[in-house]
């Protein structure tokens, strides 16, 4: 089996190659690309492998980019760190793919399924479809964002996402695993392109999602505070006028 991993995270991508060899030692790894522009380029070069492990989100793209320039018909095992609706929407398709970070037994049952399925020479799939049920939702909200770091620019989907804080004229994300990219968005904006059912404005520095609330508790004062994940340096109080309606919303109510 011949295999090209592509992958933007160089740790990430050797990782995954030394999962598959110790899925398989036999396997052969022909490439581990970084980007778009590197993958087309390949691609065009050279004879498509077997199987590719694509990761969704690239430096410079979103990998369906890719599939735009050249024509494709490798098998895919997506590595994402999409939500729900997208992983269902591979699994209706016979897509496998990998959630993020990747452990050892999910990537051999995914080998696995993908060796049953080539026995059987199905190898289709349908990225313009998938890209369309990723991208393009019909709930019209914003699912990712892409910020420059340095020279490159780093992309993260909403569900990454555990609150939005206004500071000193800024505007920050900060991801569930502490990270903070500044936004050119205002709070303002944000609350708008974002799914309400899944976020809410609690005062005028901070957006939340329902993910990330641990624990609310309830202050002397009718105020409510919440404990988050990450945690905050400062409190993050539900103002007097918004307890109400956050209650209603944690509730699942309009």
């Amino acid at each position: 089996m011949r295999v090209v991993i592509i992958e933007d995270e160089t740790l990430a991508s050797e990782r995954l190659k030394k999962m598959i060899l110790s899925y398989d030692k036999d396997i052969e790894i022909i490439a581990q690309l970084e980007s778009v522009e590197d993958s087309v380029e390949w691609f065009r070069e050279n004879t498509h492998p077997d199987l590719i492990f694509l990761d969704i989100h690239l430096e410079d793209d979103l990998s369906f980019a890719i599939f735009e320039k050249v024509d494709i018909s490798s098998s895919i095992i997506f590595t994402t760190a999409f939500d729900e609706y997208a992983i269902k929407a591979f699994k209706l398709r016979s897509i496998d793919y990998l959630l993020k970070p990747i452990v050892q037994e999910e990537l051999n049952s995914a080998l696995k399924k993908y060796r049953e399925m080539t026995s059987g020479g199905d190898k289709s799939a349908d990225i313009h479809k998938l890209y369309e049920l990723i991208v393009k939702k019909d709930e019209g909200y914003r699912e990712r964002f892409s910020v420059r770091v340095g020279q490159k620019i780093k992309t993260f989907t909403v569900s990454d996402i555990s609150y939005f804080r206004s500071e000193g004229g800024f505007t920050t994300a900060c991801l569930r695993d502490n990270k903070h990219y500044c936004l050119d968005q205002s709070l303002d904006a944000l609350s708008k392109e974002v799914d309400p059912g899944r976020f809410f404005r609690i005062n005028r520095q901070m957006l939340v999602s329902l993910d990330s609330i641990k624990e609310v508790h309830i202050l002397s004062t009718s105020r409510l505070k919440l404990d988050l994940e990450p945690k905050t340096d400062n409190d993050a109080l539900v103002s007097i006028d918004k307890v109400t309606p956050f209650k209603k919303w944690l509730e699942g109510q309009e």
